[in-house]
């Protein structure tokens, strides 16, 4: 059957959604794909949810795509003799490296590279940003603060530095252990934590090379000054918000989410819209108006890919929220307004730089002229073919047919697309068309009096190569 929705949904699997009961439901209700959260759980765990869903997919013949979502550097203060104390606003803090226990006049702060990045003048925030210090001195291993924002603060709590660039890799022993576990067990994406600049995400490339695509998370504001730079070396972007509104002014992440969609768009990378979506549905079965809005507007912005976080993991409700998303989204692929955004966006958001790119743009204008067109047709061995045509955001379906299945579920982040695996036609150009044709009647997206148009790259099965766009008439 063809796919419900042009944007896709992204559910988080935990403690709620770890039976195959459970993730049958989400994959029912509308989820395109799983994310896999590597802060918290076992391998085994993970090994074992890993394997209900490729099961489950292949029971149902969908092409899921799974996430390894790496934790990155998890910076956090010592611990307390009391395990919390007051901070009130005014107060002198210090910070340091004594391994003694805190108390209300100072704390542990067991990252050296901070002391070496901090300057007088700088704030740290506490707590998931509720509390603020100002630096007021510091030197090697301490850090003299006074308190702007106070409050409880309790051991281990996080720390967040706005504006300051830490000298650390932004893959930790632990991600270098899980990734190696991810590739391992076939993981469609690896999802990176803590990206600071260009240099992490090659970093990253170095270890990972192509055995996955990467999805850089863009939480830190100085991940925004490299933006352009970021986006052109992964494959993929999470606006992840939570992060990005501890470390950023809150007012600034809803236009920080519609810059990073855009440069996006420019670059052809699936984009992820997350956290606190749906957040009241990890209690509540259904939810407020603002969340709902929410989750419009990140559709209407084109993303390729919303996604649920606590709410499918830990919470009481994780297939209401699917259905709940699933539903909104419906709504608004269904507006008139929805598509005259989209193709408003088009040109500003094309980069036309190569015959790739010229074609994959000509055949979404050519399915807004064409009369009974139904479905564009990519053959893509590499899926470069079919990340370009989704940048496009045409009118019609997308059926991307490549010769692997880890193509096939690596399009499972990108707007529009329903992928199918077919080794057969790659092999033979004398038959492609015909095969695109009986794929396309099949799958429940053409009949006969209709046209599909196909693109593809001679010679087939050649990588990165996009240089052939055709129409044909479905008798």
């Amino acid at each position: 059957m063809p796919i419900k929705t042009k944007t896709n949904i992204l559910a988080t699997l935990g403690p709620s959604s770890a039976s195959k009961e459970v993730i049958e439901k989400l994959i029912d209700a509308g989820a395109d794909a799983f994310r896999f959260n590597f802060s918290h759980g076992t391998h085994d765990e993970h090994k074992e949810r890993y394997n209900i869903v490729r099961k489950l997919a292949k029971e149902k013949g969908r092409h899921i795509t799974l996430i390894a979502d790496m934790q990155g550097p998890k910076l956090r203060v010592g611990e307390f003799k009391e395990d919390k104390v007051m901070l009130i606003e005014g107060q002198k803090f210090l910070l340091d490296m004594d391994k003694e226990l805190g108390d209300v006049k100072r704390v542990t702060l067991p990252h050296p590279e901070i002391f070496q990045a901090v300057k007088t003048g700088d704030h740290l925030l506490l707590n998931d940003g509720n509390i603020r210090l100002l630096v007021e001195k510091h030197d090697k291993t301490h850090i003299w603060t006074k308190v702007e924002v106070g409050g409880a603060l309790s051991s281990h709590k996080g720390v967040n530095l706005p504006n300051i660039t830490l000298p650390i890799s932004a893959i930790t022993a632990k991600d270098k252990k899980d990734i190696d576990f991810a590739l391992k067990l076939g993981f469609d994406w690896i999802s990176l934590s803590f990206i600071q600049k260009a240099d992490d995400v090659r970093e990253a490339r170095s270890i990972i090379g192509d055995k996955a695509l990467i999805i850089s998370k863009l939480e830190k504001p100085s991940a925004i000054a490299e933006l352009d730079e970021i986006v052109k070396l992964s494959d993929g972007i999470m606006v992840a918000r939570g992060d990005l509104g501890v470390e950023c002014p809150i007012q600034q992440v809803p236009v920080l989410q519609k810059r990073i969609v855009s440069c996006c768009r420019k670059y052809a990378r699936p984009v992820i819209i997350a956290t606190q979506m749906l957040e009241s549905m990890i209690s509540n079965p259904t939810p407020t108006r603002a969340e709902a809005s929410d989750v419009a507007t990140a559709v209407y912005d084109g993303a390729d890919t919303v996604m649920l976080s606590a709410e499918s993991a830990a919470g009481r409700y994780p297939v209401e929220a699917v259905q709940m998303m699933n539903n909104i989204i419906t709504e608004v692929e269904a507006d008139p307004l929805f598509y005259k955004l989209m193709d408003g966006a088009r040109q500003e958001h094309h980069c036309c730089e190569g015959e790739s790119d010229s074609i994959t743009f000509a055949a979404s204008e050519i399915s807004s002229v064409l009369k009974n067109v139904s479905a564009i047709v990519t053959f893509s061995s590499s899926g470069l073919t079919t990340f370009l045509t989704s940048r496009e955001r045409p009118r019609l379906p997308i059926l991307a047919i490549t010769p692997e299945e880890k193509i096939a579920c690596r399009l499972g982040l990108a707007w529009g697309v329903d992928s199918f695996v077919n080794k057969k036609i790659f092999a033979s150009f004398d038959k492609f068309e015909e095969e695109a044709v009986k794929l396309a009647v099949k799958s429940g997206y053409a009949k006969s009096g209709e046209h599909i148009i196909i693109t593809a790259g001679f010679p087939l099965g050649k990588k990165g190569r996009t240089n052939m766009l055709h129409t044909v008439y479905i008798p």
